[in-house]
Order: C-alpha cells, then structure tokens, then sequence
C-alpha cells in the first residue's frame, strides 16, 4: 500500500501532524499512545495490515501528538485538554462531524474524556490496553507505587541508549520478532527525543480519570491483550465495570501493543463493533442532554459593606466593571457565561485548567478594582438544558466556592485530577461537608497557575 500524504493542522500556533486512509462511511480517529511517527508506522511488517484493515471499513484518520513524531515539537508533554484541542483541529481539518474513536494506551485517558466532553462529535468508543490512572491508590491497588514508577521511566529512556539494551525494553511493549522490534526501536527514536519522553512519562504519573468514567455516555469495547505486561487485565474490567453499557474482550495472545495475529483479531473486533453502531443509526444521535463540564462561580468579598461605602450610583458603575473584567477574561479563556445573579457570576468550561486559569486571572485583575473575589470550580456530569447546564455537578461547584477564603481559587479533587501536565499547583484544604451534598469532598486551593 502507498504511504499516505501526511498533512497538517494549526492548532493554536502548533502544528499537528495527521494522514486520512480510506473512504468508509464512517470516520475512526486513531488516538495513539506513547510515541507515534506516522509514516514509519508504514514500515513495521505486521502493523501496516493493521492499519489497511482499520481503513478498509473506516475513512481512518491519525495523528501524531504535538511533541511527537512529525507534529511540532514543544516543551514539556502536553495537557489531556490540550490533546482535545488537536483533534478537534485535526477533525475540522478533514471535516469531521462525527466520528469513533479508538483509544491506544495513554491515548484511551483523553479519548474517554473526549467522548465525555464532547458527545456530540463522538459516535463511538473503542478503548485497547487502557488505564485511566497510572499510580496506586488506596481504591485503585493496580498502579504503580513511586519506586516502581521511577523504575519504568528509567527502562523506557533505554531507547536511547546501546541497541541490544533498547531492543529488550521494546520486547516489554509487545510481542515483537527481531525485524518488527529493530522498525518499532526506530520508530520511538525518531518519534521522540529522551527529554521529550521523560516529559511524557511524568504527565502520565499525573492522570487519573476515574470520576469521568460513569459519564461517558457513547457505546464503548474495552479490548485488552491477555498478554498485557503494562496493565494488568483487572484495569480494564475496572473501566469496562464504570462506563455504562460497555462491553469487555480479552484478546489471546495480544500484549501491550499488538502485532501480527493479535492485531488481526483486534482490528475485527473495532470493525465488528463500529460497523455495529454505524448501521443502528449511531452517527446520527439527537444533541446530548448531558455532557462533562467544569462550572465555575465567583462573588465579591465584602459585598454588602462596599455597597453602602459607595453608594448605589458608585457601586452600580464598579458592579458594572466588575462584569467587564469577568466577561473578557471568559472570552480569553473560551468560558460561556451562563447566569449573572447580583454580583455573582455563573460559567462553563469545556477544559478544567483553563477554567482555572481564567479564575486565577480574574482573581489577580479584581485588584485592580479595589476588589476581592472567592471563586470555586468543579468538574462533572451536567444537565443541558436550553444551552444552559444544571445538576448536582453544579450544586457542588457553587458549594466549593462558598469554601473558598478572599482571593482563593478553589477545586474540587475532580477538578485536580484533571490537569496533569498543566502545571497548575495546588495546596491541599482537607475534606469538606459541602451543605446539601452527601459525600465529603476532598478541596485543593490554587497556588500556582503560570
């Protein structure tokens, strides 16, 4: 088969590379793991069947992560929010309306969230060797422990180092032959650099996607190799058990990553499933009546006495640009305004760090106005409703915020959980009764948003 032409997508100032193969009915985003070139993908003997078979059914559409591969390189790894914003680039790109995914690996975190975020533009979910945390929790005991975790980063940078070393840290991604692991070792060589990956592997040790499983909404396969030395089997019994309606296949003979005839048996089984929601109508859903989002709120310190210093005409002109300053930094931030009650605002987000970072600049500016704000933010499963959203998501974000000291920002664990990569930094604030919520919470203040 003749390689196909790579393109690329601005995303932001970032230029993402992606190839289109095929001319199906229906469009399946390939969301890779790890680290991707996409021609020299072409070059590995039994993964290029793999990939003919996927197009064959599908207008196959790829991409390499900004970072990686033939997209731009950039510092530090990119955040699972950022990852959204080059797909959907990607897919406007090749106008894409709607689209199945199939996840690979760390590609299955942000495919999930995708699919959460942005139901209307996903069909359907194929999630292979998924893990949505990498690190052991009290209620997650499949993950990796600190010493554990720095081991497997110190035996990935071996690529880069004597041939013979880098070939044994490939045969742990997959069942490889010696000709497939010499084009794969190639493949991560070129596809990266060490900082690059070591980048990678630290955003990694930050991702825990947890509470965003039981919203994703869309048909969902878990498949996962019974050969998998990465993930163990019970991690994706674990998300097949949280996203509603999925369904589960174990994959004999199958690692990691899979080659040959495992991969055979992986690419019917994407086939036998999306074909499946195709034909039943899936592509052409109604507009989704819940979807994840992170709700912010603020309100003005001090309120009341500020007023009567001021008077009605004086506080009605800093109300007035106090609304200004909140209305320019959503727009900066892509925020949609969703209700105004006094001196309070109302807001969504499609991503939880810029959520973030609009809060944090709108906190810094208030001083400007000789004001002080609370704000607090939440990430959840929302109600739309007339372009509006509501639900308990909702209720809880304007509880955080009713925690949140003068000048704070402050988030919900979920919110946190969110943004690895980011860069965002937080202090912990204890667990908290919030009024009219059942469970406690766990409340993070914002230290640093740069």
């Amino acid at each position: 088969m003749t390689v196909p032409d790579i393109q690329y997508a601005k995303s932001g100032d970032v230029n993402i590379a992606y190839e289109v193969t095929g001319d199906g009915p229906f469009d399946l985003v390939f969301v890779p793991g790890y680290v991707t070139h996409l021609e020299l993908h072409w070059s590995i003997p039994s993964f290029a069947p793999f990939l003919e078979q996927l197009a064959s059914s599908s207008r196959l559409i790829r991409f390499d992560k900004r970072g990686t591969g033939m997209s731009d390189r950039v510092s530090g790894a990119p955040t699972l929010e950022t990852r959204m914003d080059d797909v959907r680039a990607v897919m406007d790109a090749v106008g894409s309306r709607r689209a199945a995914f199939f996840g690979l690996s760390e590609g299955a975190a942000m495919s999930i969230l995708f699919a959460a975020t942005y139901p209307e533009r996903t069909a359907a979910l194929v999630l292979r060797s998924a893990f949505p945390r990498r690190m052991r929790a009290p209620d997650y005991p499949w993950g990796r422990t600190e010493q554990e975790y720095e081991a497997e980063v110190e035996r990935a940078l071996q690529i880069f180092g004597p041939r013979e070393k880098a070939k044994d840290t490939v045969h742990t991604l997959g069942e490889f032959d010696d000709a497939e692991a010499e084009s794969f070792l190639q493949l991560l060589r070129f596809g990266s650099s060490p900082g690059a990956l070591e980048a990678l592997h630290r955003m990694n040790k930050e991702i825990d996607v947890r509470h965003v499983l039981p919203v994703v909404r869309v048909p969902t396969l878990i498949l996962h190799g019974a050969e998998d030395k990465i993930v163990p089997v019970e991690v994706a019994r674990y998300v097949a058990s949280r996203i509603p309606g999925a369904q589960f296949v174990e994959i004999p003979g199958a690692g990691h990553l899979a080659f040959g005839k495992a991969a055979d048996l992986i690419s019917k089984e994407v086939e036998r499933f999306v074909k499946g929601v195709w034909e039943s109508g899936g592509w052409d859903e109604p507009e989704p009546d819940r979807v994840l989002a992170t709700v912010l709120f603020t309100d003005i310190v001090g309120s009341t006495m500020k007023a009567t210093e001021l008077g009605d005409r004086g506080w009605r002109q800093l109300v007035e640009r106090h609304h200004a300053l909140i209305r320019r930094e959503l727009a900066r931030f892509r925020g949609t305004e969703l209700d105004v009650a006094g001196d309070g605002f109302f807001a969504r987000f499609d991503g939880p760090a810029r959520a973030i970072r609009c809060a944090c600049a709108i906190t810094e500016n208030m001083r400007e106005l000789g004001l002080e704000i609370r704000a607090g933010l939440h990430t959840g499963e929302c109600e739309v409703m007339d372009g509006k959203v509501g639900g308990i998501a909702v209720h809880i974000g304007a509880r955080v915020a009713k925690q949140a000291q003068p000048s704070e920002v402050l988030v919900s664990s979920t919110v946190k959980d969110l943004v690895a990569g980011s860069g965002l930094r937080f202090r912990e604030r204890g667990s908290a009764q919030l009024k009219g919520i059942s469970d406690e919470w766990r409340l993070y203040a914002v230290e640093r948003a740069d």
